[in-house]
């Protein structure tokens, strides 16, 4: 029986698991008050994520590959340099690889993609925000959307630079 909710999905995969990010706000997705914390200057707490960053060792640590792709521009919005500088630096050390796509100086390639992960290049799950970054729920889609959203994940990766290199230009 195929999975039916993002957690099955996530829970089920044996390669890889994809992700887009559009949005310049997942405030209210999560991590609210590590948020809070980054915006009053706060050190980053050592324990900071440490549940996601089990979780992706839980899959690396077994050859599966999880990575990302965020559709950004600059300037950064205060959310993104959290995201960015708390978040995404702690979780590469559970293994989690991350590519930024600067559409600052160029189009943007996938205008008007949703958000979406997708495991071993299968069914996609597209996720729904509100206005504010909250995080609404995943749909599944059917498996015969897939390899439409494999095309947005290999011109997302065409078009996108590893986050390190990214970041040591322009982070901070």
């Amino acid at each position: 029986m195929a999975p039916k909710t993002l957690g099955e999905l996530f829970d089920t995969f044996q390669q890889e698991a994809f992700r887009l990010e559009t949005l310049d706000d997942y405030s209210k997705s999560g991590n609210a008050d590590a948020y809070q914390a980054f915006l009053a200057g706060d050190p980053e707490p050592p324990d900071y994520n440490e549940g996601w960053v089990s979780e992706l060792r839980s899959h690396t640590s077994n050859g599966k590959r999880i990575y990302r792709v965020h559709i950004l521009s600059r300037p950064l919005t205060p959310y993104l340099r959290f995201e960015l500088g708390w978040g995404y630096r702690k979780n590469a050390t559970g293994g989690e690889e991350f590519f930024i796509l600067d559409t600052t100086e160029q189009p943007n390639p996938l205008e008007g993609v949703p958000d979406f992960w997708q495991m071993d290049g299968m069914a996609p799950a597209v996720m729904s925000y509100s206005g504010d970054g909250e995080f609404i729920g995943a749909d599944v889609l059917p498996s015969e959307r897939a390899e439409e959203f494999r095309t947005y994940r290999d011109t997302a990766m065409r078009h996108a630079e590893p986050f390190a290199e990214w970041w040591a230009k322009y982070g901070k």
